[in-house]
């Protein structure tokens, strides 16, 4: 009776917390917030400035008392007070949209493997941030169920799932994880490649953001149609501004250590695999989702390696936040597959 009341008097929220980017989806109006998981700060007052877009713009622009933080690290909360006021930001933000008597219900996509430690924090951050309740879901499986894939059936589905500080790789079969594996292998490490790269053989430093906007316009893993950009940095032997133009070659160059990283990891979780499982997979094929599902050339790369067939799911940013709104649809079907509770989770 009393999940009944709350139905009515309470929001539904699910958050793809991610390194990069935070989804927020609020049941009965889709994705509502798309914004950067980062965190400004003024050290001298402990005074949030700005979150999301508006802190990303003062990544590396900040005087001495200012400081833009990323509370995430490798999928990992790093900073618990800067998160936990992210969260109260972003949940507010979308409570106050749908305005309700309640504190809001919050399901949270974390990475697998997760250690109990690391879900306490999760769990415990959105607590103090305003939510009335808190569940976890393997961000993987949350994924899987936003794309649909028959995870409840005895049948074994293979998804990647490439954020910004991790890469996720589950085979799902009967509603559980038959076999997962967590790489640091993901975006934050593709722009740190870039960053070396340009370093090395440009002598030419640059930060994370011009990184990122090399990587995503032309970035690629197989050779395709020729691309160029202008990159801005500092000389590193004159200390002065320099600008250089950099082409697709480049980049490719710059990523194929950490991409054959990545397809090796691959490989190894195949090895493991039961063989009904394998055949199954090798028939359904495999599913990219997340950011770096969208590198050019990544799944005909990882096609040609594995001899497997590769998909990349529609907006595969979204899958995982479009997976905790179906989840939070009936979340009682799904009870099974969420990491736990208050009960279940280890003692503060």
């Amino acid at each position: 009776m009393f999940e009944k009341i709350y139905k009515l008097i309470s929001n539904d929220i699910g958050i793809d917390l991610g390194t990069s980017n935070t989804l927020v989806y609020l049941k009965g109006h889709g994705i509502v917030i798309n914004e950067p998981s980062v965190v400004a700060v003024n050290i001298k007052t402990n005074q949030i400035l700005a979150v999301g877009t508006k802190a990303k713009e003062m990544l590396g622009r900040t005087p001495g008392h200012i400081k833009a933080i990323r509370p995430l690290v490798d999928g990992v909360i790093s900073d618990f007070e800067v998160t936990e006021e992210m969260l109260s930001y972003l949940i507010n933000k979308a409570d106050k949209m749908w305005k309700k008597l309640a504190r809001p219900r919050v399901l949270i996509g974390v990475p697998t493997g997760t250690t109990n430690v690391e879900s306490r924090a999760v769990y415990d951050a959105a607590l103090s941030a305003g939510a009335r309740e808190v569940f976890l879901v393997e961000e993987p499986m949350a994924a899987a169920i936003g794309i649909r894939l028959p995870i409840k059936d005895p049948v074994g589905s293979m998804i990647i799932d490439i954020g910004g500080g991790t890469t996720d790789i589950a085979v799902i079969s009967l509603g559980g994880v038959v076999k997962s594996r967590n790489l640091k292998i993901a975006g934050d490490k593709l722009n740190n490649d870039i960053i070396s790269y340009m370093r090395d053989e440009f002598k030419i430093l640059v930060g994370e953001r011009t990184a990122e906007m090399v990587k995503i316009s032309i970035g690629s893993v197989v050779p395709g149609e020729y691309m160029e950009t202008e990159v801005h940095g500092r000389d590193i032997l004159t200390g002065l501004p320099r600008a250089v133009t950099v082409t697709d070659v480049d980049i490719r160059e710059a990523l194929m250590p950490s991409i054959k990283g990545l397809v090796e990891g691959v490989k190894d979780m195949l090895e493991m695999i039961p063989p009904e499982i394998l055949s199954d997979i090798m028939h359904g094929g495999i599913t990219l989702s997340g950011g770096g599902a969208l590198i050019p050339g990544l799944d005909q790369l990882l096609q040609r390696v594995l001899r497997i067939p590769v998909y990349v799911v529609e907006d595969p940013l979204s899958a995982v936040a479009r997976g905790t709104g179906v989840i939070l649809d009936d979340i009682s079907l799904y009870k099974e597959i969420l990491i736990g509770n208050q009960n279940e989770l280890p003692p503060r």
